[in-house]
């Protein structure tokens, strides 16, 4: 326990700081989570991740590296959507054959 009643004060500035960090960085990966998940919230969450870099809350080279692995997930979701039809109409073909 500190002497300072400045170091006291310090401390409780520090404790509501780290939880209001806390619930950001929080926030943020289930934000990128539904992101990933959901296409069209890409750009929502990258403007999440830039401001809690601005405040200081993530670094800014952690924020570029989350920002460029969601636009890479979605780049494979699509790719994987895209070439999902093709399979599944040969798929369909075959499985209607009467032997």
């Amino acid at each position: 326990m500190p002497n300072i009643k400045a170091a006291i004060k310090w401390q409780r500035q520090t404790e509501r700081r780290t939880l209001r960090n806390l619930d950001l960085k929080t926030r943020l990966k289930t934000l990128f989570k539904k992101a990933k998940a959901n296409p069209e919230q890409a750009s929502s969450v990258e403007g999440q991740f830039d401001k809690a870099a601005r405040k200081g809350i993530i670094h800014p080279n952690k924020a570029a590296r989350k920002k460029a692995r969601l636009a890479r997930a979605i780049r494979t979701a699509a790719a994987v959507a895209a070439a999902a039809p093709a399979v599944t109409a040969t798929a369909k073909k075959r499985g209607t054959k009467k032997k």
